[in-house]
């Protein structure tokens, strides 16, 4: 199976394409610098929008696994909007293809929520970022009924890993813990969120794109609610980290559910195979 990973540099998309790899994948890696992919992936360096004919370019992909995107944890940057139909476009050309459309969501897709989110949950997102996503999910799959191809939205959650390149509050504990601070500004922590540690979201990832009996939006996710605070002093002890939260210092923002996790049905049919 050819499957074409844009935003294949980013920090999601570099654990992902090493995830397929594994899983025997012919993996094509397209970012603006792949230096830092798999070396067993085709890495390819472009502008993903400015590329001819992309479904020939990238030698007629199977799947396109669609991880691209700017600002992902900046949520009310312009890029989110801005950028909205050169996404649905590069859809739009692999989906006449018949390439399959597999793309990268994300909780905030469905705004203030609480509870567990399935496929049928409505969106009322409260950011650009998960307006943008949201619009991004509802024209790929028109695209995808109008083009009959087939078409798998993975919404992600909340991601634990170790790494400094993501945004994630996990990877700035590690920023400031190897820069030797002792104390990190935090907010109260109550909230109730679904965590995945990194190489499981990358291996759930993969395996949602190397099937096809599982399609239309899977959550990547636990499918358990766990309280911020206690995952992140849990992430601190378990890594030996010598820093402190300082709760409070930061207001909790008004968009965010008190407690909402994953419908992981979907996700655990498609691991019980792999």
């Amino acid at each position: 199976m050819r499957i074409l990973v844009t935003g294949a540099a980013g920090y999601l998309g570099r654990g992902t394409v090493s995830a397929l790899c594994d899983m025997g994948a012919e993996v094509v890696a397209a970012d603006f610098n792949t230096d830092c992919v798999d070396s067993r992936a085709e890495r390819v360096n472009c502008n993903l929008f400015e590329v001819e004919n992309p479904y020939e370019y990238f030698g007629k992909p199977h799947v396109l696994l669609h991880m691209a995107w700017r600002d992902g944890f900046v949520h009310n940057s312009d890029a989110h909007i801005g950028d909205l139909a050169l996404h649905a476009e590069i859809i739009r050309q692999f989906a006449s293809n018949k390439c399959r459309i597999c793309a990268i969501g994300t909780m905030h897709e469905i705004g203030f929520f609480e509870g567990a989110i399935d496929e049928n949950t409505p969106c009322k997102p409260m950011s650009m970022y998960g307006i943008a996503k949201n619009a991004l999910r509802e024209a790929a799959s028109l695209i995808c009924k109008q083009a009959e191809a087939e078409f798998q939205w993975l919404r992600g959650y909340y991601i634990v890993g170790t790494s400094k390149a993501g945004n994630s509050i996990f990877a700035k504990i590690v920023a400031a813990a190897e820069e030797g601070k002792k104390e990190f500004p935090f907010t109260t922590g109550v909230n109730m969120y679904d965590f995945l540690d990194y190489e499981e979201f990358c291996r759930q990832v993969a395996s949602a794109a190397m099937q096809n009996k599982v399609t239309g939006i899977i959550n990547v996710c636990s499918g358990k609610p766990e309280r911020l605070c206690d995952r992140v002093e849990r992430f601190i002890s378990d890594n030996g980290f010598d820093i402190k939260l300082q709760y409070g210092a930061f207001p909790d923002r008004p968009y965010d559910s008190k407690a909402v996790w994953g419908n992981g049905e979907k996700i655990a049919q498609i691991m019980k195979e792999v």
